[in-house]
């Protein structure tokens, strides 16, 4: 799952020493120093919504519903003087005066804050779109809110007539970058021309950006159905397609030509000092990019041991390079029809939701639907994704998953996938974390990538206990996952940190798992864009299956599969030195009987 579109919402990167800290802390929690925190806390909440309105827009807060995120240099200034201020006032407030989970609050948001502020003068906010995401996109805002009344449609061609200057500000940023050398490579960039192109159309009905109008809810009379409609036509003509033709220009003249010549950040302006921040940004560790890239290799190791075990389960006659082929190119491991491919992954995702309770003490309110992936995305993004549901209740969860050449998305993968993106995996971590209404809205809708993505990994490694990987084939694909998290250690950290190029990255893969060309092309590419992100999987599903081996030991027969479950996500998404200490927590206080 990509990390949700929350700019300026970054996650931990240092160890959270002081959730455990030697200073003396008060008997009973001062209501003054609890009113001021939590003041704090809301009146960063607000103006992260005020920043951010898309964001509140997805979460169904409809207050900035009618305009686009300010991307201009002097927001962007204000936003940092905004998270230094923030930090001073959070520093006023005695921490000894809290009570323990306010305590916790405190060190989240002081190290989450501080984060930004270290990442700020490092820039990477000049790079403002990638092939998976960005401005060229931005007509897609609309499938992520609701439609039913008049000013939902106002608020949406509000946006229309703000878009002209929403790109001017992005071509500025990007303009920036270009000069400053901070930008994606030529490798990246040669994928956006064509996602640009398809913005630019004759036919405004046929536009994103019109998308909403085309079906209107019946409560709307007919003819102010019309008006909106007749306005919303006018905007893509003059408006939107205007827009993205002066992106074009300035794209194919000026952006496309300046992109790097390799992959890596480290050709940027201090490019090694912004990596090592990545790093400690997504895995929420003191990790360096090289014991990063040793953990990789080892797993690599491993993972490949048990694919052999499987090769040789199915006495398949060959070399395992040979099988991966097999794999690959037989047709009975793929379907023709892409309707087939999605009634697949709908009949998995049933199968897997009555048997959670054997699991899991809790269960979502909330509901997920499977969904196939917009066609204009889909052949330059992954195989599936996550959109979690909106705060209010009002869009369920979305299991997104990629129709585009069925033919070369393998039945075998369907289940981890399935596993990881929707149940036990994403939707059902996030949507317990939101339904958390003591937690500050900071941590109920944060987004800590080691935890999240660490969970969903860890998800997959449930399908045994689910009923699942019956065959031998869909163990392999299993597998194959987690060889793919593995490999992203080894991959991500020799591109940014050791200068591989993209060939070395697609071969270490190929080499490795049975994954499609088409896939392994898009998930390297997705790393060279997205530098960091993708180490969080792997960090963090070790460090989950570590608590959980280690509650398995010390609880021996009291051990409770549900309760650890519970455990681990009672709190929502925490660093994870955080969960960690929560972890061990709840086995001392199980073995007390408590």
């Amino acid at each position: 799952m990509p990390a949700p579109r929350v700019p300026g919402i970054l996650v931990l990167s240092a160890i959270i020493a002081m959730v455990m800290s030697s200073r003396p802390v008060a008997a009973e929690p001062d209501e003054q120093a609890t009113a001021e925190l939590h003041a704090l806390f809301s009146d960063e909440w607000e103006r992260t919504l005020r920043e951010h309105p898309t964001f509140a827009s997805g979460l169904g807060d409809l207050r900035y519903n009618d305009r686009w995120d300010d991307v201009s240099f002097e927001a962007a200034e204000r936003s940092h003087q905004g998270d230094r201020e923030a930090l001073a006032r959070l520093e006023r407030i005695d921490r000894s005066q809290l009570s323990p989970r306010d305590r916790l609050n405190y060190d989240i948001f002081r190290s989450k804050y501080a984060m930004r502020v270290e990442l700020h003068p490092l820039k990477w906010w000049l790079v403002p779109l990638n092939q998976r995401e960005g401005i060229q996109d931005a007509g897609s805002l609309a499938d992520s809110l609701t439609f039913e009344s008049i000013k939902d449609y106002e608020d949406w061609l509000a946006r229309m007539r703000a878009f002209p200057e929403h790109m001017e500000q992005t071509i500025a940023l990007m303009r920036a970058g270009a000069e400053a050398g901070i930008i994606h490579p030529r490798m990246i960039l040669d994928r956006l021309p064509a996602q640009i192109a398809r913005q630019i159309v004759d036919d405004p009905e046929e536009h994103l950006f019109y998308k909403p109008f085309r079906r209107m809810p019946d409560g709307i009379a007919a003819a102010d159905a019309e008006r909106l409609r007749g306005e919303a036509r006018e905007l893509v003509a003059r408006a939107i397609v205007p827009a993205y033709r002066e992106m074009q220009s300035f794209f194919e003249n000026v952006y496309l030509p300046a992109g790097l010549p390799e992959a890596g950040i480290w050709q940027l302006p201090r490019g090694a000092e912004l990596y090592a921040a990545l790093c400690r940004e997504h895995t929420t560790t003191s990790l360096t990019p090289a014991e990063i890239h040793q953990i990789g290799l080892d797993e690599v190791r491993r993972i490949r041991s048990e694919m052999e075990a499987v090769v040789r389960e199915v006495e398949f006659e060959g070399t395992f390079r040979e099988f991966l082929d097999e794999l690959r190119t037989n047709p009975r491991f793929y379907f023709d029809d892409p309707d087939d491919l999605f009634q697949a992954y709908q009949t998995v995702c049933k199968t897997i939701d009555p048997q959670l309770v054997k699991l899991f003490k809790r269960l979502p309110r909330i509901p997920y639907g499977v969904e196939a992936i917009p066609e204009h995305i889909a052949p330059d993004t992954t195989t599936a994704y996550y959109r979690p549901p909106a705060a209010d209740g009002t869009r369920a969860g979305t299991y997104f998953v990629n129709l585009y050449r069925p033919s070369e998305r393998p039945k075998y993968e369907i289940e981890a996938l399935s596993l990881h993106e929707a149940v036990p995996g994403h939707h059902l971590q996030i949507s317990l974390a939101q339904e958390l209404d003591d937690l500050p809205e900071f941590r109920r809708y944060g987004f800590y990538t080691a935890y999240v993505e660490g969970w969903a990994l860890y998800a997959e490694s449930l399908g045994s206990e689910l009923g699942l990987y019956r065959d031998p084939y869909s163990r392999f694909g299993q597998l194959t996952y987690e060889m793919w998290r593995a490999i992203r250690l080894v991959v991500d950290t020799g591109i940014h940190q050791f200068h591989w190029t993209r060939d070395q990255a697609i071969e270490l893969f190929e080499e490795n798992t049975a994954k499609t060309r088409l896939d392994i092309e898009n998930e390297v590419d997705r790393y060279i864009a997205w530098p960091g992100q993708a180490l969080a999987y792997k960090i963090g599903e070790l460090r989950i299956r570590a608590l959980r081996r280690r509650a398995e030991t010390e609880l021996g027969e009291d051990f409770r599969i549900r309760e650890f479950h519970e455990a681990v996500l009672g709190e929502g998404a925490v660093p994870l030195d955080v969960l960690e200490v929560q972890i061990d927590a709840w086995i001392e206080m199980s073995q007390s009987g408590k």
